[in-house]
């Protein structure tokens, strides 16, 4: 019974140690820990799936720039999976760990002069990712040598590697003549390679500052080179080739009509970006075409493709961008779109805004021999239940009338029935103002102001909007005649003057002062009289007192009542159209930026971009050794201060936290980045004792033996200590 006794107890002793030291160690086996010994490890595939889930963590947002040298540790490698991974991982964090960069120069160099042309083209593409002075010093051999390479792939990636070095260093780039084999490049073979360079040389000249350098000039030999590699580029190889020749301008007939005859079959391509920048450089060299004949044969070419642009896209984004571009080459060339109207008539499905960018384009369209079909549409609009619809709808038929003479009666017609039947503040303050403006537009017409004046009459208690009830006043002091109880009218507007707003008290006053003069008799003077003391008296407004001070003055002088009617009554010049249009600089400017964000805003480039966003990388003189000297400060930091507060890692638990630990690391590292070895398998590294030995301990003596407590065996050495634990966790059982 003893032997088994003391067997069962020192099996719980075994159990309770084991636990013991899990509890006192605290935890070790965090993320980043095991992300570290898998980068570490002997094994070639346990070193690649931590590299993977280094790359994963860094996807989703978290930071793992503690791991930069050990990730920097497996950039000699022939996987090039990877050596992909660790590129993309040096290229994330290059910001953030500069001096470390340094390190894996030697690794870059090499791997531009590999046999694989993807390793050649990643290596220098990393190389111009990573922010740091001194990396140029090493780029000059390499990118020397990769823009001449025989790999296509490797040129192009090379040709926007010149663009990040003049953004690293503008005067290395040129003085080591990267500038102008860029310039080279253009002509070259490859359709790819030289659209990526033409790429950098617009970024490098959208970057340069110095006014006597010239990055490039496009001329005829240039211009002959990119219509070849039209045909054979990307739809964004087109865009760049495309912007290149709308760049272009010469007053030779015989190439322009070359020019467009190699762009027009690009209309029919299904990016609608490549059919704007085609679009935009057909325009842009029309002019120079002489024959009037020839140019409305090229117009009539460029139809069926912006229609295109509307009807074809099934994403409303896109259709809006084509129809804010098709509103600017409208706006030039109105005769373009002049039959396809049906085109813009508006769906059910279509989105807020993209109907109301259509009602622009359809007003734009209107002509007498599509105003009977276009208004009976727009009748359909102004009965929806969207107020932003119905209101534009109503300001469109308004637009129709003011543009066509022959639509006015059509078009007061339609609001009266609009009017009558679905009713509504909103309708009858638009209608309103639309019928006004109409009456400016045609003033001292007979048959329009009888045909409008009754339907204001009708609705003047339902006006409640500050512009709608200006335009009833504006009419009053404009066509007295035309309306009944006028007396009862202005007492009311009277009545109510201190209570309007200034723009109504105007109005208002202007109204009565015209009134009064064109009657003949003294019937308004009462009227007169009392706004003219309540505007000088009681308002509070300057501009309203000014006016009503300049009216007492005038009208009590000696002039005659000729010179005052004169001087109030003075016709206002009528309007000519309610449609919007752009000054005839703007228009240029933003004929010449089609396809682009001006062309959406409808403002130049130069007034919402700032130019200050092309600055320069800050440049730093420290040499390299003093760069090398940072890194190696940086890894001892890290792996000195590590660990401090983060309870998921226990960097003493595999030796690093110590200064052998560090000077390994170190010497890794160099031995790493002097020159690249074939891939073999290290060693496991050496396990570091263990820090909780002294508290396991505990469990190794023998307490001294207390009534009524079992003894049990182990090291001859007793201590007190040793002996209440013991006896403490056993009383658990």
């Amino acid at each position: 019974m003893s032997n088994t006794l003391n067997a069962n107890l020192n099996k719980v002793n075994s159990i309770l140690e084991r636990k013991l030291r899990s509890f006192l160690s605290g935890p070790k086996k965090g993320e980043t820990f095991e992300l570290r010994n898998g980068l570490v490890s002997q094994y070639k595939h346990e070193r690649k799936d931590s590299i993977q889930r280094v790359i994963q963590a860094m996807t989703l947002g978290k930071d793992v720039s503690s791991l930069f040298p050990d990730v920097l540790k497996n950039i000699a490698t022939y996987d090039l999976q990877q050596k992909k991974l660790v590129y993309l991982y040096l290229m994330n964090y290059a910001k953030t760990h500069p001096e470390l960069c340094i390190l894996a120069v030697n690794t870059f160099v090499q791997d531009t002069e590999d046999p694989n042309p993807l390793i050649r083209a990643l290596a220098i593409r990393t190389m111009g990712c990573i922010r740091v002075d001194k990396m140029v010093d090493y780029m000059e051999i390499p990118l020397q040598r990769t823009l001449k390479d025989e790999n296509p792939y490797v040129r192009k990636t090379a040709a926007v590697c010149v663009a990040k070095l003049f953004d690293l260093n503008p005067q290395i780039c040129i003085e080591f003549g990267f500038l102008e084999q860029l310039q080279e490049l253009i002509k070259d073979s490859n359709p790819m390679v030289v659209v990526n360079a033409l790429n950098a040389l617009y970024e490098i000249k959208d970057m340069n500052t110095d006014e006597n350098l010239v990055v490039f000039e496009i001329n005829h030999e240039i211009i002959q080179n990119l219509v070849l590699c039209l045909n054979e580029c990307t739809e964004w190889g087109r865009i760049t080739i495309l912007t290149t020749l709308n760049d272009y301008t010469t007053s030779d007939v015989e190439q322009v009509n070359h020019i467009i005859e190699r762009v027009i079959p690009q209309l029919q391509h299904v990016n609608p970006s490549v059919v704007l920048s085609s679009i935009k450089v057909i325009l842009h060299h029309l002019e120079i075409i002489p024959s009037q004949q020839q140019r409305d044969g090229i117009l009539k070419k460029l139809s069926a493709p912006l229609v295109s642009l509307v009807n074809s896209s099934s994403i409303p984004e896109a259709q809006y961008v084509g129809l804010k571009n098709i509103r600017i080459i409208l706006e030039k060339y109105p005769q373009i779109l002049s039959k396809e109207l049906r085109i813009f008539f508006l769906k059910y499905s279509d989105p807020l805004y993209l109907k109301l960018e259509k009602l622009e384009i359809m007003i734009r369209l209107a002509n007498e021999s599509n105003s009977t079909i276009l208004l009976s549409e727009l009748k359909e609009y102004a009965m929806e239940f969207e107020p932003s619809l119905v209101s534009k709808a109503i300001k469109s038929i308004g637009s129709v009338a003011i543009q066509l003479s022959n639509c006015v009666v059509k078009s007061v017609t339609l609001l009266n029935e609009i009017i009558e039947q679905r009713g509504g503040d909103l309708i009858i303050n638009e209608s309103i103002i639309v019928l006004t403006n109409i009456l400016r537009r045609y003033p001292r017409k007979n048959d329009f102001i009888t045909l409008i004046i009754p339907i204001i009459s009708n609705h003047i208690e339902e006006l409640d909007r500050n512009d709608s009830l200006s335009s009833y006043i504006y009419l009053l002091g404009e066509y007295p005649k035309y309306f009944s109880n006028l007396h009862d009218k202005l007492t009311k507007l009277v009545e109510q003057f201190l209570s309007f707003d200034p723009i109504l008290q105007l109005n208002t006053l202007t109204t009565i002062v015209k009134i009064n003069l064109q009657s003949t008799g003294t019937q308004f003077s009462s009227l007169l009289q009392q706004v003219l003391e309540m505007s000088t008296k009681e308002c509070e407004n300057a501009d309203v007192r000014d006016k009503a001070y300049i009216y007492w003055r005038l009208l009590s002088s000696s002039s005659s009542v000729e010179v005052q009617k004169r001087i109030v009554l003075s016709k206002i010049p009528a309007i000519k159209t309610t449609i919007s249009s752009f000054n005839p600089i703007i228009l240029e400017t933003l004929m010449s930026e089609l396809s682009t964000l001006s062309s959406v805003y409808h403002k130049p480039a130069k007034t919402f971009i700032d130019a200050s966003a092309y600055s320069r990388t800050p440049k730093t003189n420290e040499k390299l050794e003093d760069l090398k000297t940072k890194a190696k400060k940086e890894i001892i930091n890290n792996v000195k201060n590590e660990n401090l507060l983060d309870f998921d890692d226990d960097g003493n638990e595999n030796g690093v936290g110590s200064e052998e630990g560090v000077n390994s690391l170190l010497d890794e590292l160099n031995d790493l980045f002097m020159a690249q070895p074939p891939p073999t398998q290290s060693e496991a590294p050496q396990q570091g004792q263990s820090q909780t030995n002294d508290i396991l301990s505990l469990f190794n003596t023998i307490p001294t033996t207390t009534p009524g407590k079992p003894s049990f065996t182990g090291s001859s050495t007793t201590t007190n200590t040793g002996s209440t634990v013991n006896n403490d966790l056993l009383d658990l059982f």
